[in-house]
Protein backbone atom coordinates (compact mmCIF):
# COMPACT_ATOMS: atom_id res chain seq x y z
CA UNK A 1 0.00 0.00 0.00
CA UNK A 2 1.14 3.60 -0.99
CA UNK A 3 2.38 5.51 2.06
CA UNK A 4 1.32 9.07 2.74
CA UNK A 5 4.05 11.76 3.25
CA UNK A 6 3.19 14.97 5.15
CA UNK A 7 5.17 17.87 6.43
CA UNK A 8 4.26 18.18 10.17
CA UNK A 9 5.06 21.70 12.23
CA UNK A 10 5.20 22.64 15.84
CA UNK A 11 2.66 25.07 16.18
CA UNK A 12 4.48 27.04 19.57
CA UNK A 13 8.07 26.67 17.44
CA UNK A 14 7.81 26.80 13.81
CA UNK A 15 11.13 26.36 12.86
CA UNK A 16 11.34 22.95 14.42
CA UNK A 17 9.34 20.26 11.94
CA UNK A 18 9.10 16.33 11.48
CA UNK A 19 8.15 14.06 8.43
CA UNK A 20 5.23 11.68 8.90
CA UNK A 21 4.66 9.34 6.77
CA UNK A 22 1.89 6.80 7.07
CA UNK A 23 0.22 3.74 5.49
CA UNK A 24 -2.98 5.18 3.05
CA UNK A 25 -6.19 5.07 4.84
CA UNK A 26 -9.01 2.99 3.21
CA UNK A 27 -11.49 5.68 1.36
CA UNK A 28 -15.11 6.16 3.41
CA UNK A 29 -17.96 6.55 1.15
CA UNK A 30 -18.43 9.43 -0.40
CA UNK A 31 -14.77 10.46 -0.19
CA UNK A 32 -11.96 11.70 -2.96
CA UNK A 33 -8.22 11.13 -2.78
CA UNK A 34 -6.33 13.70 -3.88
CA UNK A 35 -2.64 13.85 -4.80
CA UNK A 36 -1.34 17.12 -3.92
CA UNK A 37 0.83 18.18 -7.26
CA UNK A 38 2.21 21.68 -6.34
CA UNK A 39 1.79 24.32 -3.75
CA UNK A 40 2.97 27.89 -3.81
CA UNK A 41 4.85 28.71 -0.28
CA UNK A 42 4.93 33.03 0.25
CA UNK A 43 4.49 34.55 3.57
CA UNK A 44 1.29 33.81 2.95
CA UNK A 45 1.72 30.40 4.35
CA UNK A 46 3.33 31.95 7.19
CA UNK A 47 0.33 33.79 8.17
CA UNK A 48 -1.38 31.07 8.35
CA UNK A 49 0.82 29.36 10.55
CA UNK A 50 1.13 32.45 12.90
CA UNK A 51 -2.38 33.33 12.96
CA UNK A 52 -3.99 29.42 13.34
CA UNK A 53 -4.67 29.34 16.60
CA UNK A 54 -6.67 32.61 16.36
CA UNK A 55 -8.42 32.01 13.12
CA UNK A 56 -8.60 28.23 12.56
CA UNK A 57 -6.07 27.29 10.34
CA UNK A 58 -4.54 24.74 12.27
CA UNK A 59 -8.14 23.26 11.88
CA UNK A 60 -8.73 22.76 8.19
CA UNK A 61 -6.18 19.25 8.42
CA UNK A 62 -5.81 18.05 12.12
CA UNK A 63 -2.41 16.61 13.12
CA UNK A 64 -1.51 15.23 16.86
CA UNK A 65 -0.27 17.52 20.09
CA UNK A 66 1.35 20.49 19.59
CA UNK A 67 1.85 19.78 15.80
CA UNK A 68 0.23 21.28 12.52
CA UNK A 69 -0.20 21.09 8.74
CA UNK A 70 0.73 24.39 7.52
CA UNK A 71 -1.83 24.69 4.79
CA UNK A 72 -1.68 26.69 1.27
CA UNK A 73 -2.51 27.35 -1.88
CA UNK A 74 -2.32 24.53 -4.61
CA UNK A 75 -2.94 22.19 -7.84
CA UNK A 76 -4.18 18.44 -7.35
CA UNK A 77 -5.66 15.48 -8.82
CA UNK A 78 -8.19 13.35 -7.93
CA UNK A 79 -6.18 9.79 -8.04
CA UNK A 80 -9.55 8.11 -6.12
CA UNK A 81 -13.11 8.08 -5.57
CA UNK A 82 -15.69 7.12 -4.12
CA UNK A 83 -17.70 9.97 -4.79
CA UNK A 84 -20.66 9.87 -7.03
CA UNK A 85 -20.10 13.48 -8.23
CA UNK A 86 -16.27 13.67 -8.50
CA UNK A 87 -14.57 11.71 -10.88
CA UNK A 88 -10.56 10.25 -11.00
CA UNK A 89 -8.71 12.25 -13.33
CA UNK A 90 -9.92 15.59 -12.09
CA UNK A 91 -7.67 18.99 -11.80
CA UNK A 92 -8.21 20.89 -8.65
CA UNK A 93 -6.72 23.77 -7.32
CA UNK A 94 -7.58 24.84 -3.51
CA UNK A 95 -6.81 24.98 0.06
CA UNK A 96 -4.55 21.93 0.74
CA UNK A 97 -1.88 20.72 3.91
CA UNK A 98 2.33 20.38 3.09
CA UNK A 99 1.24 17.12 2.16
CA UNK A 100 1.68 14.50 -0.66
CA UNK A 101 -1.92 13.71 -0.57
CA UNK A 102 -4.91 14.59 1.42
CA UNK A 103 -8.66 12.69 2.00
CA UNK A 104 -11.51 15.32 1.14
CA UNK A 105 -15.39 14.63 1.63
CA UNK A 106 -17.64 16.81 -0.97
CA UNK A 107 -20.46 18.01 -0.12
CA UNK A 108 -22.32 20.71 -1.79
CA UNK A 109 -21.24 20.13 -5.62
CA UNK A 110 -21.48 22.43 -8.54
CA UNK A 111 -20.28 22.06 -12.07
CA UNK A 112 -17.17 24.55 -11.53
CA UNK A 113 -17.03 23.68 -7.72
CA UNK A 114 -17.64 21.89 -4.64
CA UNK A 115 -17.20 22.17 -1.35
CA UNK A 116 -15.45 19.84 1.71
CA UNK A 117 -18.78 19.11 3.99
CA UNK A 118 -15.86 16.68 6.72
CA UNK A 119 -17.98 17.31 9.35
CA UNK A 120 -14.89 19.45 11.49
CA UNK A 121 -14.32 22.21 8.85
CA UNK A 122 -18.39 22.89 8.92
CA UNK A 123 -17.43 25.75 11.50
CA UNK A 124 -14.42 26.93 10.01
CA UNK A 125 -14.77 30.46 6.91
CA UNK A 126 -16.07 28.71 3.70
CA UNK A 127 -13.65 30.18 1.67
CA UNK A 128 -11.00 27.51 2.69
CA UNK A 129 -13.92 24.79 2.27
CA UNK A 130 -14.44 25.59 -1.38
CA UNK A 131 -12.12 23.73 -4.39
CA UNK A 132 -12.55 24.91 -7.66
CA UNK A 133 -12.52 21.65 -10.50
CA UNK A 134 -10.85 23.32 -13.53
CA UNK A 135 -11.66 21.07 -16.61
CA UNK A 136 -14.07 23.81 -17.42
CA UNK A 137 -12.24 26.94 -16.63
CA UNK A 138 -10.65 28.93 -19.80
CA UNK A 139 -7.46 28.19 -21.39
CA UNK A 140 -5.72 31.01 -20.35
CA UNK A 141 -6.47 30.44 -16.90
CA UNK A 142 -5.36 26.86 -17.08
CA UNK A 143 -2.08 28.33 -18.09
CA UNK A 144 -1.56 30.26 -15.17
CA UNK A 145 -1.30 27.44 -12.25
CA UNK A 146 1.97 28.49 -10.96
CA UNK A 147 0.42 32.32 -10.57
CA UNK A 148 -2.87 31.27 -9.37
CA UNK A 149 -0.95 28.99 -6.44
CA UNK A 150 1.63 31.91 -5.64
CA UNK A 151 0.26 34.66 -6.11
CA UNK A 152 -3.66 34.85 -7.06
CA UNK A 153 -4.82 34.24 -2.90
CA UNK A 154 -2.53 36.89 -1.87
CA UNK A 155 -3.57 39.05 -5.03
CA UNK A 156 -7.18 38.37 -4.04
CA UNK A 157 -6.17 39.77 -0.55
CA UNK A 158 -4.58 42.68 -2.20
CA UNK A 159 -8.04 43.49 -4.22
CA UNK A 160 -10.15 43.19 -1.25
CA UNK A 161 -7.97 45.29 1.13
CA UNK A 162 -8.38 47.93 -1.81
CA UNK A 163 -12.18 47.50 -1.88
CA UNK A 164 -12.16 47.66 2.20
CA UNK A 165 -10.21 50.87 2.05
CA UNK A 166 -13.00 52.04 -0.55
CA UNK A 167 -15.88 50.88 1.01
CA UNK A 168 -14.69 52.75 4.14
CA UNK A 169 -13.50 55.96 2.69
CA UNK A 170 -9.94 55.47 3.61
CA UNK A 171 -11.02 56.34 6.99
CA UNK A 172 -10.13 60.15 5.67
CA UNK A 173 -7.18 59.38 4.73
CA UNK A 174 -4.91 61.12 2.47
CA UNK A 175 -1.90 58.37 2.16
CA UNK A 176 -1.37 54.92 2.42
CA UNK A 177 1.36 53.62 4.26
CA UNK A 178 2.07 49.88 2.86
CA UNK A 179 4.66 47.99 5.75
CA UNK A 180 6.52 45.41 3.68
CA UNK A 181 6.00 46.70 0.43
CA UNK A 182 8.06 43.87 -1.16
CA UNK A 183 5.47 41.27 0.04
CA UNK A 184 3.16 40.12 -2.51
CA UNK A 185 0.36 40.95 -1.21
CA UNK A 186 1.80 44.39 -0.01
CA UNK A 187 2.52 45.70 -3.42
CA UNK A 188 -0.75 43.81 -5.24
CA UNK A 189 -2.05 46.13 -2.95
CA UNK A 190 0.39 49.45 -3.93
CA UNK A 191 -0.48 48.47 -7.62
CA UNK A 192 -4.28 48.79 -7.84
CA UNK A 193 -3.70 52.13 -5.56
CA UNK A 194 -1.69 53.38 -7.67
CA UNK A 195 -3.35 52.50 -11.08
CA UNK A 196 -6.84 53.70 -10.19
CA UNK A 197 -7.32 57.50 -11.77
CA UNK A 198 -9.87 58.10 -9.84
CA UNK A 199 -7.58 57.80 -6.62
CA UNK A 200 -5.81 61.41 -5.88
CA UNK A 201 -3.39 59.30 -2.73
CA UNK A 202 0.02 59.21 -2.05
CA UNK A 203 1.33 55.42 -2.16
CA UNK A 204 3.92 54.68 0.46
CA UNK A 205 6.23 51.49 0.87
CA UNK A 206 8.18 50.31 3.66
CA UNK A 207 10.44 48.00 2.86
CA UNK A 208 14.05 46.53 4.00
CA UNK A 209 17.23 48.16 1.80
CA UNK A 210 17.96 45.26 0.08
CA UNK A 211 14.22 44.83 -1.36
CA UNK A 212 14.29 48.63 -2.70
CA UNK A 213 15.50 47.86 -6.44
CA UNK A 214 12.79 45.44 -6.86
CA UNK A 215 10.11 47.53 -5.54
CA UNK A 216 11.65 50.65 -7.41
CA UNK A 217 11.32 48.00 -10.60
CA UNK A 218 7.54 47.10 -9.90
CA UNK A 219 6.61 51.56 -10.06
CA UNK A 220 3.71 50.76 -7.50
CA UNK A 221 4.50 53.61 -5.24
CA UNK A 222 4.96 57.57 -4.87
CA UNK A 223 7.44 57.04 -2.16
CA UNK A 224 9.73 54.47 -1.19
CA UNK A 225 11.26 54.19 3.04
CA UNK A 226 13.87 52.12 4.33
CA UNK A 227 12.83 50.62 7.58
CA UNK A 228 14.71 53.60 10.07
CA UNK A 229 13.95 56.42 8.00
CA UNK A 230 9.82 56.19 8.81
CA UNK A 231 10.61 59.86 9.94
CA UNK A 232 10.56 60.99 6.01
CA UNK A 233 7.20 60.14 5.53
CA UNK A 234 4.97 63.15 6.27
CA UNK A 235 3.69 62.77 9.78
CA UNK A 236 1.27 65.91 9.21
CA UNK A 237 -1.63 64.52 6.74
CA UNK A 238 -3.92 61.77 7.76
CA UNK A 239 -2.60 58.27 7.02
CA UNK A 240 -3.61 54.63 7.12
CA UNK A 241 -1.08 52.32 8.04
CA UNK A 242 -1.41 48.98 6.63
CA UNK A 243 0.78 46.69 8.20
CA UNK A 244 2.09 43.65 6.25
CA UNK A 245 4.80 43.10 8.43
CA UNK A 246 3.19 42.45 11.65
CA UNK A 247 5.85 44.10 13.51
CA UNK A 248 4.69 45.13 16.71
CA UNK A 249 7.31 48.20 17.76
CA UNK A 250 6.80 49.32 14.27
CA UNK A 251 3.43 49.78 14.57
CA UNK A 252 3.98 51.54 18.08
CA UNK A 253 6.80 53.60 16.19
CA UNK A 254 4.32 55.19 13.13
CA UNK A 255 1.29 55.53 15.67
CA UNK A 256 3.92 57.83 17.94
CA UNK A 257 4.84 59.28 15.01
CA UNK A 258 1.29 60.69 13.49
CA UNK A 259 -0.24 60.69 16.37
CA UNK A 260 -4.02 61.40 15.62
CA UNK A 261 -3.21 61.74 12.05
CA UNK A 262 -3.21 57.45 12.46
CA UNK A 263 -6.98 57.35 11.41
CA UNK A 264 -6.42 53.65 10.13
CA UNK A 265 -3.78 50.68 11.57
CA UNK A 266 -4.97 47.53 9.53
CA UNK A 267 -2.83 44.20 10.45
CA UNK A 268 -2.55 42.29 7.56
CA UNK A 269 0.29 39.86 7.40
CA UNK A 270 3.24 38.60 9.73
CA UNK A 271 6.82 39.02 7.33
CA UNK A 272 8.03 40.06 10.67
CA UNK A 273 6.26 37.30 12.22
CA UNK A 274 8.29 37.31 15.72
CA UNK A 275 8.08 41.36 16.41
CA UNK A 276 4.86 40.65 16.35
CA UNK A 277 4.18 40.47 20.09
CA UNK A 278 5.99 43.66 20.47
CA UNK A 279 2.89 46.07 19.61
CA UNK A 280 2.27 47.95 22.40
CA UNK A 281 -1.52 49.13 23.99
CA UNK A 282 -2.88 52.43 24.14
CA UNK A 283 -1.81 53.86 20.82
CA UNK A 284 -2.38 57.72 19.51
CA UNK A 285 -4.82 57.33 16.75
CA UNK A 286 -6.87 54.56 15.42
CA UNK A 287 -6.77 51.00 17.23
CA UNK A 288 -4.69 48.76 15.59
CA UNK A 289 -7.15 45.92 13.90
CA UNK A 290 -6.67 42.75 12.75
CA UNK A 291 -8.11 42.71 9.13
CA UNK A 292 -9.50 39.10 8.27
CA UNK A 293 -10.29 39.19 4.55
CA UNK A 294 -12.86 36.56 4.67
CA UNK A 295 -15.38 38.36 6.88
CA UNK A 296 -15.17 41.80 4.40
CA UNK A 297 -15.80 38.93 1.46
CA UNK A 298 -19.05 37.59 3.63
CA UNK A 299 -19.83 41.42 3.26
CA UNK A 300 -19.57 41.18 -0.43
CA UNK A 301 -21.11 38.27 -1.48
CA UNK A 302 -23.98 39.55 0.65
CA UNK A 303 -24.16 42.96 -1.00
CA UNK A 304 -22.65 41.81 -4.46
CA UNK A 305 -23.77 38.26 -4.71
CA UNK A 306 -22.16 35.04 -3.67
CA UNK A 307 -18.49 34.84 -5.37
CA UNK A 308 -18.60 37.82 -6.65
CA UNK A 309 -15.40 39.88 -5.21
CA UNK A 310 -13.40 36.63 -5.65
CA UNK A 311 -14.15 36.63 -9.14
CA UNK A 312 -13.37 40.50 -9.37
CA UNK A 313 -9.88 39.81 -7.35
CA UNK A 314 -8.78 36.94 -9.57
CA UNK A 315 -8.69 39.20 -12.81
CA UNK A 316 -7.61 41.76 -10.51
CA UNK A 317 -4.81 39.20 -9.57
CA UNK A 318 -4.74 37.55 -13.15
CA UNK A 319 -3.60 41.63 -14.55
CA UNK A 320 -1.17 41.85 -11.69
CA UNK A 321 0.57 38.84 -12.15
CA UNK A 322 1.12 39.56 -15.84
CA UNK A 323 2.29 43.13 -15.00
CA UNK A 324 5.01 41.50 -12.82
CA UNK A 325 5.71 38.39 -14.36
CA UNK A 326 9.59 39.24 -15.49
CA UNK A 327 9.82 39.89 -12.24
CA UNK A 328 9.13 37.24 -10.29
CA UNK A 329 11.36 33.58 -10.76
CA UNK A 330 9.56 30.41 -10.30
CA UNK A 331 11.41 27.40 -8.41
CA UNK A 332 10.18 24.13 -7.81
CA UNK A 333 11.72 22.66 -4.99
CA UNK A 334 10.38 18.64 -3.96
CA UNK A 335 10.99 17.16 -1.29
CA UNK A 336 10.40 16.88 2.60
CA UNK A 337 13.98 17.73 3.70
CA UNK A 338 14.42 20.27 0.85
CA UNK A 339 10.58 21.36 2.10
CA UNK A 340 11.52 21.79 4.96
CA UNK A 341 14.89 24.36 4.81
CA UNK A 342 13.04 26.66 2.16
CA UNK A 343 9.92 26.72 5.20
CA UNK A 344 12.83 27.62 7.94
CA UNK A 345 14.31 30.06 5.28
CA UNK A 346 10.73 31.74 4.50
CA UNK A 347 10.11 31.80 8.35
CA UNK A 348 13.83 33.88 8.31
CA UNK A 349 13.47 36.01 5.82
CA UNK A 350 15.64 35.04 3.61
CA UNK A 351 13.62 34.20 0.28
CA UNK A 352 14.33 37.30 -1.84
CA UNK A 353 10.43 38.83 -3.01
CA UNK A 354 11.82 38.10 -6.78
CA UNK A 355 11.51 33.97 -6.37
CA UNK A 356 8.49 32.39 -6.78
CA UNK A 357 8.62 28.87 -4.65
CA UNK A 358 6.52 25.91 -5.64
CA UNK A 359 6.77 22.67 -3.24
CA UNK A 360 5.91 19.44 -3.71
CA UNK A 361 6.12 16.12 -1.44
Amino acid sequence: MTKTTELWVDRTNLRRTKVVQAEQAALGVGEIRVRVDKMGLTANNVSYAVSGEMIGYWKYFPAEGEWGKVPGWAMADVVESRSDAIAEGERLYGFFPMANEVVLQPGQVAADLFMDGSPHRAALPALYNQYLRTAGEPDYLKSLENERCLLFPLFVTSFVLYDYLIDNEFFGAKQIVIGSVSSKTGFGLAHLLKNDPALEKTIVGLTSPRSVGFVENLNCCDQIVTYGDEATIDAGVPTAWVDMSGDGPLTSKLHHLFGENMVESCIVGATHWEAERGRAKDLPGAKPKFFFAPGHIAKRDAEWGQGEIWRRGSEAGAAIAKSISDQIAVEAISGSNDVAQIWCDMLDNKVSPNRGIMISL
